[in-house]
């Protein structure tokens, strides 16, 4: 098992450079293999667990797969269609994208339900009602799934939630599909639109992206491509967070902050001190703190992979804060940690109440899932003392260098093993 033990820091002060966004790149290196001519290259990829497990299914279907900086080549030329275990697909949420893709360029895929935090009920029956409007039959064995159809066709599709999964998977299945596919009720996130453009790059015919209709006219086969992944707001806004509980103009750099825009307009109502520029953000702590209520909502309302981190600073406000979560059903299982921090903090039903300003000691605590691992670390930077963060794989997951970016702008943190 892997920890982390992070000091209290005096500031940070100095220039994070904010990596590819996960949750693009998880999606992006499965969309590769619907290639079927040429070399895919996804550049900006981030070096995580993440990527390394869906590079290692790439292996296992026999796709040629080469690492190189923070680029990603892949050639599926030679691929095979072989089910995807339990072994692999259990390791991330994202596995499932090769679902998609697979149905799309072999019109079969089977493999395993895909794992994940566990931050709550995570079905995938909106995936599987797209790909059987689109013509395929779907059967389970346990855990085991088959997806397969004798031909795809284009069909409307309404999204009963605005899934981002949901929404890139009919995406890959789609994109071969004879004639036109109408997703309804599409997710909107700015990963969903990298994807778009992605495809786009390597033939398809995809409009829509980032609005809540999505117009798929299928094609007959697709070609290489070069692609960059968009930064990764999660990160950008965990960065900021720290920033505003312990910078001293912390840069937060390579970034889009349009896509950051709910988080920013809370930093501000708190009364976090920002400068934000075409790419960056310098953001400093400030002196005294406001209490504010969030609520979280699909794009580009408040994120709810950003409520856990942003909870620890409305431990330093003064008053009475609530996060509402309306995406998962159980992800405050940070709190019980940032309690025995000393925050005074209390769950009832989907919401977080948050009674602020208490100070903050380190102890032992646990990165239950990737997100409450960052609020973690957040709190640890402004934690009394020495704090050690227990399960950090859940962390490693998403976070590039997280402790590299954490050294060079003054934290004292050391990931271990015990």
């Amino acid at each position: 098992m892997k920890c982390l033990e992070i000091e209290q820091v005096k500031k940070l002060t100095g220039t994070v450079r904010i990596s590819g966004a996960k949750n693009a790149a998880v999606a992006l290196i499965p969309a590769a293999i619907l290639a079927d001519t040429g070399d895919v290259t996804i550049c900006n990829v981030p070096d995580i667990t993440d990527t390394d497990n869906l590079c290692d299914i790439l292996k296992h279907l026999n796709v040629k797969t080469k690492r190189a900086s923070e680029s990603v080549l892949i050639n599926a030329q030679e691929m095979k269609n072989v089910e995807i275990s339990e072994e692999f697909s259990v390791k991330m949420r994202a596995s499932y994208y090769f679902m998609g893709a697979l149905l799309a360029k072999y019109k079969k895929a089977v493999m395993y339900f895909p794992g994940g935090c566990a931050i709550g009920k995570r079905p995938i029956n909106l995936h599987l009602k797209g790909f059987e409007a689109l013509g395929a039959k779907v059967t389970n064995d346990g855990n085991k799934y088959t997806v397969e159809a004798d031909e795809l066709k284009g069909n409307n599709i309404y999204l009963d939630i605005a899934s981002v999964g949901a929404t890139i998977n009919i995406m890959l299945a789609a994109v071969k599909a004879k004639g036109t596919t109408i997703i309804d009720n599409a997710a909107k996130e700015p990963e969903i639109v990298n994807v778009a453009v992605f495809l786009n790059s390597m033939g398809a015919r995809i409009t829509g992206a980032g609005t809540s209709t999505i117009r798929i006219e299928g094609v007959e086969s697709l070609h290489g491509a070069f692609h960059e992944v968009i930064p990764d707001r999660i990160e950008a806004g965990t960065f900021l967070i720290a920033g505003a509980l312990a910078g001293e103009n912390l840069k937060i750099d390579n970034i889009i902050p349009e896509h950051l825009e709910s988080l920013l307009s809370k930093l501000d109502e708190v009364g976090v001190p920002l400068e934000i520029g075409d790419d960056y953000v310098v953001v400093s702590k400030g002196e005294n703190y406001h209490r504010t209520n969030i609520i979280t909502r699909v794009y580009p309302g408040f994120p709810t992979d950003l409520q856990q981190p942003f909870t620890v600073l409305l431990t330093q406000a003064e008053g009475k804060s609530t996060v509402e979560e309306t995406i998962w059903e159980n992800r405050f299982m940070h709190a019980p940690y940032l309690e025995k921090l000393g925050a005074n903090v209390e769950v009832k039903d989907k919401k977080l109440i948050v009674v602020g300003k208490t100070p903050l000691v380190g102890t032992t605590v646990k990165a239950t899932d990737l997100r409450a691992g960052a609020a973690m670390v957040v709190a640890a930077l402004i934690a009394e003392g020495k704090t050690k963060i227990e399960d950090a794989e859940h962390i490693l997951r998403g976070y590039e260098g997280i402790v590299e970016k954490l050294t060079n702008v003054g934290a004292k943190i050391e990931l271990k093993e015990i």
